[in-house]
Parts: C-alpha cells; sequence; structure tokens
C-alpha cells in the first residue's frame, strides 16, 4: 500500500519531468527563423512583459490570441514572444531569460513595451509598431499581408 508521502513524491517527479521536457521543446528564435525559411513567411516578434505591462497583456488578448489572428498567423507567420515578466514567480528560465535580452540587444535597445515586429525569414525588420497598435484586429492583419 503506497503512503501518501509516496504518491506525493511520485507526483512531483513526474511533474519535474514534464516540465523538463516542456522546456527543451521550446523553439528559439533561430528555429523560428529557420521555421519561416522552410516554410516561407514572416516573423512576427514581440516584446511584452506578461506581469506589469498592461498594453502588452492587452496586445495578447485582442490580438495574439483571437481566432482571426490565429487563422491568419497559422498560414503566414511565425509568431515569437519576448517576455520580460518582473515577478519573481513568473521568472523565465536562465537560458530563455538570455536569449530574450540578445534580442532586445539587437531588436529594442529603446526598452519599448510592447514593441511589435514584423521581420522577414532572415531577421529583417519589415514594420514596427512602438506601442499597442492603434489599428483594428482586421486593419492590423492587413498590414501584416502588405
Amino acid at each position: 500500500m503506497m503512503t501518501m508521502k509516496m504518491k506525493i513524491a511520485g507526483l512531483l517527479m513526474l511533474l519535474s519531468f514534464t516540465l523538463t521536457a516542456q522546456e527543451t521543446n521550446r523553439v528559439t528564435f533561430e528555429q523560428s527563423l529557420e521555421k519561416a525559411k522552410t516554410e516561407n513567411k514572416k516573423v512576427l516578434l514581440f516584446f511584452s512583459g506578461s506581469d506589469w505591462c498592461a498594453p502588452c497583456v492587452k496586445f495578447k488578448k485582442y490580438f495574439v490570441t483571437t481566432e482571426p489572428f490565429l487563422q491568419f498567423s497559422n498560414e503566414n507567420l511565425v509568431v515569437f514572444n519576448a517576455d520580460f515578466p518582473r515577478l519573481k514567480k513568473n521568472q523565465l528560465p536562465a537560458e530563455i531569460m538570455q536569449e530574450n535580452e540578445k534580442l532586445a540587444e539587437k531588436y529594442n535597445n529603446n526598452g519599448l513595451f510592447p514593441l511589435i515586429l514584423l521581420l522577414n525569414n532572415k531577421g529583417e525588420i519589415l514594420k514596427k509598431w512602438e506601442h499597442y497598435p492603434t489599428e483594428t484586429l482586421d486593419e492590423f492583419i492587413a498590414k501584416l499581408k502588405g
């Protein structure tokens, strides 16, 4: 008969394996560029502060996770979010933080949040939004197409 401590230990071990697997399955920015090249897509790179930047949270909610955007992006974009949470409980693993810092050095040296960039598959900037988009969702998608 399993004791409660053994059950909890087993669950914790399973959870740690799951979290480790998720981290190793994470797509890097370089892999996103490669996918964009392979699939002939553009890259939407956006910088956010998921736990402190209200316009960033709003952008994700009213643009990135909407059904029309998801349909468009699945066919036309590779989306990459460089997130910079501030709360300790939301901190990202060190390798993700390092990658996001490198992306910020290259693309966001003014520290703008949100910063939304449409890139070609070589990582060159095609379009830039230095704030929450003023366009409607449909207008934003149209600009991504153009």
